[in-house]
């Protein structure tokens, strides 16, 4: 379902780009004359802003090239009433951004003021709907249409509007970006490359709070979960302050990994940790999980490979206040299991408190899973606070439910057909999803015979505890 719809939505993305085929005319009519209907059917386009064609293939910004006059319905309103009529007509208003859609009449003394409207919504009086009609006749204005001559600039256009006109026609615009705090973070493709800088700026006016816009120049590096990226406008500050969830982190974001797209998945783990309960964040970041479950009252462990997550792990716990309930650690995730969480578990079991283990390196935790084979030795008092796992991985199957389960009882040595739930996370490329196998790790894993330090396929070849691979910037 996930991969339909994002072909949909790739359908429809092609065809705002399209352009339209007849350019906007200007109105013969002198501004805040009355004109006949036909008069407002030329610009009845797809889009009311038609770029001078000097623009395409621009590579640095000129924001005066992109000005240019059209001409738009209005009304003549009295001012006693305008306020009245602003909100009846709220739906038909023209809205463009830096815009004000009441004017001055020129034509008049000050009793009245233009209100201006929607071309493509409306064309002529006939436009209006039966309610908005009847508000026009309750309040005694006339439903005459006025042509008035309207100037728009750069200031006035979408930034999405500005690509489309500079980047060369039929081919893909990016105007969409990740927000971490004040910096844009942008996947640019090859042909939008040589305007680069171009499209840094326009997002960075476009967006006032972005003071910062970068483009990720390789893919991710498995191992610390950081890429290098380069600055196309604004200042060279990386270091961001997020909120997210009601919770405030702060982070170098060139040289940690954080992805926004992320807090419904990490509200949706952390709302399922109770008081009293304790978490093991294996692959824990800068703590989207680990400082929100501690806020909540759990009691967690949280550890990373990457010194920098590490020290950023350490200061977003100082700044939630959750010092006494975060552990940190900066291990490899096979070495925090068969470390500390072996050495806490024992104890954990035979408390009343659940526990928790968060593996969320959906490149590599599927393979991470075979350090829980024969953890412990001596067994729970009972099943009933054996540890929750919520293990994340990436999947490129037709059916990735069923591949995400195949390969995590691949790595514990245990089949979890009908043992556990598959929670489809986000889409992060076309036909490749990541996927949250969530299970209660199984006694005869945990208390069975210890894994040797290689994996061995029915080949009888090896397989490599860690690796690194490349995926991209948007996969985690």
């Amino acid at each position: 379902m996930s991969r339909l719809l994002v072909r949909v939505l790739s359908s429809a993305h092609t065809l705002r780009n399209l352009k339209p085929a007849a350019a906007v005319r200007r109105s013969l009519c002198s501004a805040a004359s009355v004109c006949p209907d036909s008069v407002f059917k030329p610009i009845m386009e797809p889009k009311l802003y038609q770029p001078p064609p000097g623009v395409r293939g621009m590579t640095s910004l000129d924001k005066e090239a992109f000005t240019q006059s059209i001409s738009v319905p209005a009304l003549r309103v009295p001012t006693s009433v305008l306020n009245k009529v602003i909100k009846s007509l709220k739906k038909c208003a023209l809205q463009r951004p830096g815009l004000s859609r009441v004017v001055q009449d020129t034509e008049d003394s000050g009793d009245f003021r233009l209100f201006l409207l929607d071309p493509h919504r409306i064309s002529s009086k006939s436009s209006f709907s039966e309610a908005e009609a009847e508000a026009l006749r309750a309040f005694g204005v006339d439903d005459e249409l006025v042509s008035h001559e309207l100037q728009l600039t750069y200031d006035n256009l979408k930034s999405e509007e500005v690509l489309e006109a500079v980047l060369p026609q039929g081919q893909d615009v990016t105007s969409g970006f990740s927000r971490v705090g004040h910096i844009a973070h942008m996947n640019l493709r090859e042909h939008q490359l040589p305007y680069k800088n171009l499209i840094g700026q326009v997002i960075m006016d476009k967006n006032p709070s972005v003071t910062c816009v970068v483009n990720k120049t390789n893919t991710i590096d498995s191992t610390y979960r950081n890429f290098k990226m380069e600055v196309l406008a604004g200042e060279e500050n990386m270091v961001a302050k997020v909120k997210e969830n009601g919770v405030t982190y702060e982070f170098d974001f060139s040289r940690v990994y954080w992805n926004s797209r992320l807090s419904t998945e990490h509200q949706r783990v952390v709302e399922l940790v109770k008081r009293g309960d304790t978490v093991f964040d294996v692959f824990a970041g800068v703590g989207p999980f680990a400082i929100p479950a501690a806020r909540s009252g759990a009691t967690v462990f949280a550890n990373d490979l990457n010194p920098e997550s590490h020290r950023w792990l350490q200061h977003n716990r100082k700044l939630n206040k959750v010092e006494s309930k975060v552990q940190t650690f900066n291990l490899d995730g096979r070495a925090f299991i068969q470390g500390p969480v072996k050495q806490e578990l024992p104890a954990l079991l035979k408390g009343k408190g659940s526990v928790h283990v968060v593996m969320n390196l959906p490149a590599l935790a599927l393979e991470f899973l075979d350090a829980f084979r024969g953890l412990l030795q001596e067994q729970a008092p009972c099943d009933d606070h054996l540890p929750t796992v919520y293990c994340y991985g990436f999947s490129k199957d037709d059916d990735p439910e069923t591949d995400v389960v195949r390969r995590a009882s691949h790595s514990l040595g245990f089949s979890l057909e009908n043992r556990c739930s598959v929670h489809f996370v986000r889409n992060v490329a076309p036909n490749k999803d990541m996927m949250c196998v969530r299970f209660t790790l199984p006694k005869e894993v945990l208390f069975g015979s210890s894994s040797s330090s290689e994996q061995t396929e029915s080949s009888g070849e090896p397989v490599p505890k860690r690796q690194k691979c490349e995926e991209t910037t948007d996969s985690t």
